[in-house]
């Protein structure tokens, strides 16, 4: 599967992945962010393969799961673990309020604002979902131009090789993005990688405790087994209602359950009704801003 035949001919992708990595490399060498997932240990043992000068970087959010952490520091012990200024706990206080789906700030805080001015290598890839093939290349160039510059492959017209990176500071690299899941998979085990064991146990990625991507059934799920993040979550709001008050914002909760209950229960269509669930709209929003 780690091969694709287009109009000229045959292609390894594993030496193409390889072939990029090698072509962009920095003098001063890559900075490559390190999840612990199947997709960032696919690019590091690429990244080993090619013989390019890199660092890891493993951006510690404070809500990740242990697993994840021991098997970094056990499996990985050069891997650069890079604290935050704030965790998440401190940041909802701080913000006052919890991050969404439609306001992600959890991401830039913890995840994006770091390796400014160095050339980042990525596990992105398109497959992961439509809104990643159409917003995401395979090498994506900062300008201080608001000109993008678009150049096409040489075996499909959609995918577009270069383009304005949204990440200031940042050129970013991304040697699988043309992967399929099954590609990554097929990659970890014919180099015998050993990988997370959440992997085992039904996760199919690896992120956040709780976060309000993964969906109801996902935060349940992650709420279900590390407990007392959930724990630490409605402490957090705890203090976040005490910080709108003192700030004047009226919030209408009665309680930090209440906002737990809306922020896992009741965010969709489908989703059961939760008391107070209204009052996110009639306050000005208390987690979509004032």
């Amino acid at each position: 599967m780690l091969y694709e035949t287009n109009l000229f001919g045959t292609t390894d992708k594993v030496q193409k992945a390889i072939d990029r990595l090698r072509a962009f490399e920095p003098s001063e060498g890559y900075a490559l962010g390190f999840s612990g997932g199947k997709d960032s240990l696919c690019v590091y043992h690429l990244a080993k393969e090619a013989g390019v000068k890199f660092e890891a970087h493993y951006h510690l959010t404070t809500v990740d799961p242990p697993e994840v952490v021991y098997f970094i520091r056990d499996q990985y012990p050069d891997v650069i673990i890079d604290r935050p200024a704030l965790s998440m706990w401190q940041l909802i206080e701080k913000k006052m309020c919890l991050p969404t789906r439609v306001m992600r700030w959890c991401c830039s805080e913890l995840k994006e604002s770091y390796l400014t001015g160095r050339t980042l290598i990525t596990g992105v890839r398109w497959a992961e979902s439509v809104s990643r093939r159409n917003k995401r290349a395979m090498l994506e160039i900062n300008s201080n131009s608001k000109k993008q510059i678009m150049l096409n492959s040489d075996n499909d017209e959609a995918r577009r090789m270069f383009e304005v990176c949204a990440i200031k500071g940042k050129h970013v690299l991304n040697p699988i993005i043309d992967f399929s899941h099954e590609e990554v998979w097929e990659y970890i085990n014919s180099r015998g990688i050993q990988y997370c064991s959440l992997y085992d146990e039904g996760w199919s990625r690896l992120g956040c405790v709780g976060c309000p991507m993964s969906g109801e059934k996902g935060m349940m799920r992650d709420f279900a087994r590390w407990p007392k993040y959930y724990d630490l979550y409605l402490h957090a709001v705890e203090r976040m209602l005490v910080a709108r008050a003192n700030a004047g914002r009226d919030t209408r909760w009665p309680d930090a359950q209440a906002v737990m209950d809306w922020w896992i229960h009741g965010g969709g269509h489908d989703s059961p009704e939760v008391p107070g669930q209204l009052s996110l709209f009639l306050t000005g929003g208390i987690f979509f801003g004032d």
